[in-house]
């Protein structure tokens, strides 16, 4: 075990913990990105609102199943479900985002105090789940070898609207070796539940991202020569379009710290 200032202790290998095992880590305390975690199990992101907002976040994920795909929903009240079977929403993250009118007004690690019975939960994907199959295909990831949060950055993509909610693409970027930039595209296109190919490869100024070092979510990451930055469209997605649409009040998972969920990765591999 290592220490994580202000988190309780870090295990040495956290690749090998089961979902309930990481989630009770999260509930305790540890307050870390889950990129490497319980490896072969699904992670996902988390927009929560109340039921008055809720379709609208649902008619938003269903224009935009490329960033914004539905993995699961717990109706207004509910804390548990399927995807974290004996878990609780609302601890079991290791760090939340609220946001009210659109502003970021805390990052707890618990959402007891925030909780309300008419919140809405919806579940979904997020590229960390593929991240196995990337590296069991000898791809490296290096976010993960740096021990760092992905690099996140809102792209000049617009999302389409609906309703209240707009904003733009959030995409996540992962360097990858120009010689493995294809094995990437396949790998990854067989997971569409959770995001699935890239939306782009090469030239970040065409997304409208003038500056890799500054990601807007997340942490940077070098990219060697020989490498290409690749980006994928991203869960984050719907904390954008909370932040220019500006909802009374909207909740988030912390971008990198992922609800880490009981199902496979296998899930949502297709031939």
């Amino acid at each position: 075990m290592t220490n994580t200032p202000g988190s309780t202790m870090l295990p040495e290998d956290r690749t090998t913990l089961s979902p309930a095992q990481a989630r009770e880590l999260f509930r305790n305390g540890l307050a870390v990105p889950t990129a490497g975690f319980s490896l072969g199990y699904a992670q996902a992101n988390l927009i929560i609102v109340p039921k008055d907002q809720a379709f609208d976040v649902l008619l938003f994920a269903q224009r935009n199943p490329k960033s914004c795909p539905i993995l699961g929903v717990l109706d207004a009240g509910e804390t548990s479900g399927e995807l974290l079977k004996g878990g609780d929403i609302r601890t079991d993250v290791p760090k939340y985002v609220v946001y009210e009118n659109g502003v970021k007004v805390a990052e707890p690690t618990d959402l007891t105090g925030y909780w309300r019975d008419d919140l809405v939960t919806f579940i979904v994907g997020c590229s960390f789940t593929f991240e196995t199959a990337l590296m069991e295909g000898g791809i490296q990831i290096a976010h993960i070898e740096a021990g760092v949060n992905v690099p996140m950055f809102k792209s000049n993509i617009r999302s389409a609207s609906a309703g209240s909610m707009s904003g733009p693409m959030v995409v996540s970027m992962r360097p990858i070796p120009a010689s493995q930039v294809s094995d990437a595209v396949r790998i990854t296109s067989r997971y569409p539940a959770v995001h699935g190919a890239p939306v782009h490869i090469g030239n970040p100024e065409e997304l409208g991202i003038m500056d890799l070092s500054k990601p807007d979510f997340g942490d940077p990451v070098d990219i060697p020569a020989g490498h290409i930055p690749v980006f994928w469209a991203c869960g984050v997605t719907p904390q954008a379009a909370v932040m220019e649409s500006r909802p009374a009040l909207a909740i988030g998972h912390a971008p990198g710290h992922m609800l880490i969920t009981d199902a496979r990765d296998s899930n949502y591999l297709v031939p």
